[in-house]
């Protein structure tokens, strides 16, 4: 346990049967010494949880010593052995020992083992030491010191009686008196009584934690239903509120001397202080800002500015006005604290490296520049893409009625209907075609305007400038190809109609030849199957001779239908050649080479036949003479008879029957070819 030199002492004995007879008096130890110590413990930034678990390393036992005695302790061992822990326990000891205090029974390894009943009576130790032992009432000290305090501080009180640290305290009235005492402006005292006692406990215990700065180290619960509270929690919770309230008065007394230079010193301070971090703060923000305003870059549209000009917008309404009154009142504190300065006669109050009012101006007058600047660039760079926006939609349309202008185009150009036109109406197709010709020619200022915006878009930096590429490039490709397709057509136009005109004259030609030439054919067909009388030689004669000058034209009317058929076979051989099939067909007559043809050779045919049939006629003449001759006395009627046999037998061998005899016709040819049967 502990004995001191101070006049004092507890038995062991007696301390350790109190500990074990009674455990609600280890609870109320170990909440009232935890509280405590984390009281002091606080100031160094840390607490315990556990009482005897959280010193048994040393190291918080030994920080709790140096905050209470505001003293340095030895170098603490920081390893994690147990050796190392009782030697910082036994460096904690070795300070209590050497303020005057004789420790009995209690050794470094208990603590460090964790025995609660020696790491309770440690506490107590040290608090009797630093907390009570220097408590001095007129010649008492300690124990008796504290209680004759509490007794002068509440004897004005009814119903409050203390004449010891347990049950005197149980109704909490004692704790209420002294608050009141000394702060009656923290509770009305005349409004408790003894009949509720956790009401009174709570409310001193509440008050003294949030205006005291005392922390609760009692239980309300714990006083009222213990039968006898544990005095030295109740002591070291005491003695709480006399340091508390101590030397208030003296304090008082040395404030007041103070207080208006204090006062005057605070006030010039927290000006100073309000400056500082007005100026930091306000530094802070213009560092920020400033590269925000001098950032020119944007993702190049319009939507884009839109929203950088909002954002802008927002930091005139809303971030900048707080900033200018903050600056005025910068200005105005710095102008105010130099003032009580110099009124004072203290020297004059120079900000931090970078916080004089120059360096805010110059911040300030730099922030504006670069807002200026930003908001010229943003209202260019808007009007920038709003003519680039018209550019854009201005192409769109162009590219769009070109595009819808050349659909179909490059099929129609690529078409080779014209090869089965006739010659009037390929020159229609050829009209047609320079009719498109000269609306290609209207359309090139078009496309020279699409190639033109697209040129201005790309040196105006728009955002979608590929795509504009690409169309464009996409038209002018297609306008290239449409030229050459239409100089192309224009050609193959001209070719045919160059063919076609050919092939007219050459059908014209046929037509002129081929008609009289037909016709001759014709009547040359008709003599030759015409039925004839002859009465005498004579007449066969005739016949044969007239047959015989027309054999002789068969020469010069061979040669007029090779000629004729060459025609037609010159316009075939052009029209396969040069793929113009609809050129075959003739518009100046439904003769072809093929019923010239087929009528020469019937023609030549009946030639043959013709002589067989004179010859035969003529054979039949001279017998009819030679019997006319040997016959002289016979009837001229069977003569006559006979004649008429002959005439029907030639009709019958001719294979027709013409009718009435009629003379042979004379046809005239083109070539000169002129026939009398």
């Amino acid at each position: 346990m502990m004995m001191s030199d101070g006049g004092y002492m507890e038995q062991e004995e007696e301390w350790e049967r109190e500990g074990l007879l009674d455990p609600a008096w280890e609870k109320q130890q170990r909440k009232t010494f935890t509280a405590w110590c984390n009281s002091h413990l606080r100031k160094a930034g840390t607490q315990i949880e556990n009482i005897e678990e959280d010193f048994r390393n040393g190291l918080k036992l030994m920080l709790l010593l140096e905050v209470i005695s505001s003293e340095t302790l030895p170098k603490p061992d920081r390893g994690k052995m147990r050796f190392h822990h009782i030697a910082n326990v036994n460096k904690a000891l070795d300070f209590i020992a050497s303020k005057g205090v004789k420790l009995v029974s209690i050794g470094a390894e208990e603590i460090v083992d964790g025995n609660v009943k020696m790491t309770l009576g440690l506490i107590w130790t040290i608090i009797l030491r630093f907390a009570i032992q220097d408590i001095s009432v007129e010649e008492m000290t300690a124990k008796e010191g504290l209680l004759l305090w509490c007794q002068r501080k509440t004897a004005p009180y009814k119903n409050v009686n203390v004449q010891n640290f347990h049950l005197s305290w149980k109704d909490g009235l004692a704790f209420c008196a002294l608050i009141h005492r000394h702060r009656p402006d923290l509770l009305d005292y005349s409004k408790l009584t003894k009949d509720n006692p956790i009401h009174n406990l709570n409310l001193a215990f509440d008050v003294a934690e949030k205006y005291l700065n005392i922390p609760r180290m009692l239980d309300p619960e714990d006083m009222v239903n213990t039968p006898k509270p544990d005095e030295r929690a109740v002591m070291t919770y005491v003695s709480c509120y006399y340091h508390a309230f101590q030397g208030a008065q003296q304090a008082e007394t040395a404030a007041n001397r103070i207080c208006k230079v204090l006062k005057v010193n605070q006030e010039n301070e927290r000006l100073m202080e309000e400056y500082e971090r007005l100026a930091s703060d306000l530094l802070e923000w213009i560092r920020r800002t400033t590269p925000w305003l001098e950032n020119r870059t944007t993702d190049n549209t319009l939507v884009g500015v839109h929203k950088k000009l909002d954002e802008f917008r927002n930091y005139r309404r809303v971030h900048k006005p707080p900033r200018v009154e903050q600056k005025a009142r910068l200005e105005t504190n710095f102008n105010t604290l130099q003032t009580k300065l110099r009124l004072s006669n203290r020297p004059a109050y120079l900000p931090s490296e970078g916080k004089m009012v120059s360096d805010i101006h110059n911040a300030w007058k730099g922030l504006e520049m670069a807002e200026k600047g930003f908001e010229e660039w943003l209202l260019s760079e808007m009007m920038r893409l709003e003519r680039l926006d018209h550019l854009a939609q201005k192409f769109k349309h162009k590219a769009d009625i070109h595009e819808d202008w050349t659909h179909g185009k490059e099929e129609m150009l690529q078409s080779q209907d014209f090869r089965n036109c006739k010659l009037n109406e390929l020159k229609a197709l050829k009209k047609k075609h320079e009719a498109f010709e000269s609306d290609l020619a209207a359309h090139q200022d078009r496309v020279e305007q699409i190639a033109a915006i697209a040129q201005e878009l790309n040196a105006l930096d728009y955002h979608d400038a590929a795509s504009v590429n690409a169309r464009c490039q996409r038209i002018c490709d297609q306008w290239d190809r449409l030229g050459t397709l239409t100089q192309k057509r224009r050609s193959a136009l001209e070719e045919a109609e160059r063919v076609l005109e050919k092939i007219d004259t050459l059908h014209l030609e046929f037509a002129k030849r081929a008609a009289p030439f037909n016709n001759w054919l014709d009547g040359a067909r008709e003599d030759l199957v015409d039925m004839f009388i002859v009465h005498t030689m004579e007449e066969i004669q005739g016949l044969i001779d007239a047959h015989e000058q027309f054999k002789q034209t068969l020469g010069e009317a061979d040669k007029e239908h090779k000629s004729i058929t060459a025609l037609a076979q010159e316009v075939q051989t052009i029209a396969t050649q040069c793929q113009i099939p609809g050129g075959i067909e003739n518009p100046y007559t439904t003769l072809t080479s093929i019923d010239i043809t087929t009528k020469w050779s019937d023609v030549k045919q009946m030639i043959p036949k013709r002589d067989q049939v004179l010859q035969t006629e003529l054979m039949r003449q001279q017998s009819n003479r030679e019997v006319a001759g040997n016959l002289p006395g016979r009837p001229m009627l069977d003569s006559g008879s006979e004649v008429m046999d002959s005439v029907t037998a030639i009709g019958m061998d001719a294979g027709e029957s013409r009718g009435p005899t009629h003379k042979l016709k004379q046809f005239e040819v083109s070539s000169p070819i002129q026939t009398t049967l």
